[in-house]
């Protein structure tokens, strides 16, 4: 089964193609993760809860139409997380540093080994460098422990979708694209503000 997540912006993007992000959207999403992030979470951690919102509502916008994760919402989206490492794990910033490269090295091996994988046994591409390069911001952003969080609310999203577009009817061929950033991008929100909230 064939599932073309979504492409690095950097493999082939077709004349024409608006990676911009649709204006409504992001500023209706922005306003309503800003009004949960400082209602609801403390200064420094609602400011990295707004800086990560904004970044995956843009993500998630221009991957549902185009199947496309530009490198300016990946790879910002990683290095805000390394920064948001040292910013809010200040009595140990370069410890937190270190821990939040090493998962995201790590998760992104690991969805890189999964696409090798996929494409050795099928002998075509099912996930895109953009899916890739947007798991080594979920390792930046997120603990180890919240991490598979993320993931299954991701993976069970689009197969809720999946399963949504059947039930309405529509055929599901076996190559039919899946935009997979679409779900993990508010799925990496989500894992890093509900890890975020206070507890006491």
């Amino acid at each position: 089964m064939k599932l073309m997540i979504s492409v690095d912006a950097g493999e082939q993007i077709e004349p024409g193609e608006d990676l911009r992000p649709n204006l409504a959207i992001l500023i209706g999403g922005s306003i309503a993760i800003g009004l949960v992030s400082v209602l609801s979470l403390p200064g420094p951690v609602a400011i990295a809860s707004i800086v990560l919102g904004v970044l995956m509502v843009t993500g998630a916008d221009v991957d549902a139409r185009t199947y496309l994760l530009p490198n300016l919402i990946t790879w910002g989206a990683t290095i805000c997380g390394v920064g948001a490492a040292w910013f809010l794990d200040e009595p140990t910033s370069w410890l937190a540093i270190s821990d939040a490269i090493l998962r995201a090295l790590c998760a992104a091996g690991l969805l890189a080994l999964l696409r090798w994988i996929y494409g050795c046994i099928r002998h075509r591409e099912g996930l895109g460098l953009g899916d890739v390069k947007l798991a080594a911001a979920v390792g930046a952003w997120l603990p180890l422990e919240v991490m598979p969080l993320c993931f299954g609310l991701a993976t069970g999203g689009a197969l809720l979708t999946i399963l949504w577009r059947h039930l309405r009817g529509d055929r599901i061929e076996r190559t039919m694209k899946i935009p997979f950033g679409t779900f993990l991008c508010p799925a990496l929100w989500f894992a890093f503000y509900a890890s975020r909230l206070p507890t006491g």
